[in-house]
């Protein structure tokens, strides 16, 4: 056990519960701003003072029940940046007030055939922060210190958050999505996730088009070198060589298949999407089309991501929230027309 250095930590804090999932913007509210108690951390884990918590669109999926509920009065929030301030039982890994990431995958079996063969994101046990366990909205929260990740020194605490899974799963679709070097890259939606990959995209030299509802998310796209920005449901300008979908819209797929060149590769890179429609083998498969889905990450490629976004400056574009106005954030998150990410600012005040 790393040595103890003494850090004053109050019984109660601040908190968001999901009373009853349902609309955001419904007449009422699935959310509770709460008094609770401080968790103490478990065999294994740290407890964790939370600066910032990014808010992720699978946290929308879980307020308002498109994901099933995992766990009653559930605190949502895993794209969450924080200061270790105590550890618990058998703990080494992080000394007391260091800066650390706490992601979507919380927790794995560790032997079944997926996580031997480096495929632990298929774990059918793993456990996810923010869907099993109480998240970041919330002044503290715990996580076993294997699945958190240190953060490079260049990110501040706020523009940090969204790279936790937004970064994380984008990178994933990105390597899944099998886009030859130099090749065009098609981004259906354009939010947190799809922003940050956009700009890894094109740091690497390839053709990004993007297609979203949103007119600031188009004029946002632009700004940081999209070669086109067109509405969801139109073809391609150009034949894509990949695309990735981050919308959580099947009807967008067949048009995204489409529009792929012979052998190209679409990733679906949401866990929740609505139905996707009955589709043609001449128009949308044939020609050796791939479709592939993602599902979670890595812890591998959690800290390839973190490295490859301090190599290449990866800069995501935040808005700012009080922990109080979570509800808040998720409304703008719900209406989609977002310019980067939102992001709670939990603890920066009082450090």
């Amino acid at each position: 056990m790393v040595e103890e250095t003494k850090i004053n930590i109050p019984k109660t804090m601040n908190a968001w519960e999901i009373v009853k999932p349902g609309p955001i913007n419904g007449d009422k509210s699935p959310l509770k701003y709460v008094r609770k108690e401080v968790p103490t951390p478990g065999d294994g884990e740290v407890l964790v003072k939370v600066l910032t918590c990014g808010v992720c669109h699978t946290d929308l999926h879980v307020t308002e029940g498109d994901l099933p509920v995992h766990k009653k009065n559930l605190t949502p929030g895993h794209e969450i940046i924080g200061k270790v301030v105590k550890n618990g039982p058998h703990t080494r890994r992080f000394k007391i007030g260091e800066r650390i990431g706490i992601p979507w995958l919380r927790k794995t079996c560790g032997v079944c055939k997926y996580c031997r063969s480096g495929r632990e994101n298929l774990c059918p046990y793993s456990k996810y922060t923010g869907w099993d366990h109480d998240g970041g909205y919330e002044e503290y929260t715990t996580v076993p210190e294997g699945f958190a990740y240190r953060i490079p020194e260049r990110f501040n605490s706020l523009r940090a958050a969204p790279l936790l899974c937004a970064g994380i799963i984008g990178y994933r679709a990105f390597e899944r999505a099998n886009i030859p070097a130099g090749g065009t890259l098609g981004i259906y939606g354009f939010g947190g996730s799809a922003h940050i990959t956009a700009q890894l995209a094109i740091d690497q030299g390839i053709e990004v088009h993007v297609f979203t509802r949103g007119e600031d998310a188009k004029k946002f796209a632009l700004s940081l070198g999209a070669k086109s920005v067109n509405n969801t449901y139109d073809m391609s300008p150009v034949p894509l060589d990949s695309s990735i979908i981050f919308a959580p819209v099947g009807e967008a797929v067949p048009n995204a298949l489409e529009s792929l060149a012979p052998g190209g590769t679409l990733a679906l890179a949401g866990i929740h999407m609505s139905d996707i429609p009955q589709m043609s083998y001449e128009d949308h498969i044939f020609h050796e089309k791939n479709l592939t889905s993602v599902e979670s990450n890595t812890r591998s490629d959690g800290e390839e991501f973190l490295t490859l976004a301090d190599r290449l400056h990866i800069e995501p574009d935040v808005t700012e929230f009080p922990l109080a106005k979570a509800d808040e954030a998720l409304k703008r998150v719900a209406k989609g027309d977002l310019k980067g990410a939102c992001v709670l600012n939990v603890g920066l005040d009082s450090e």
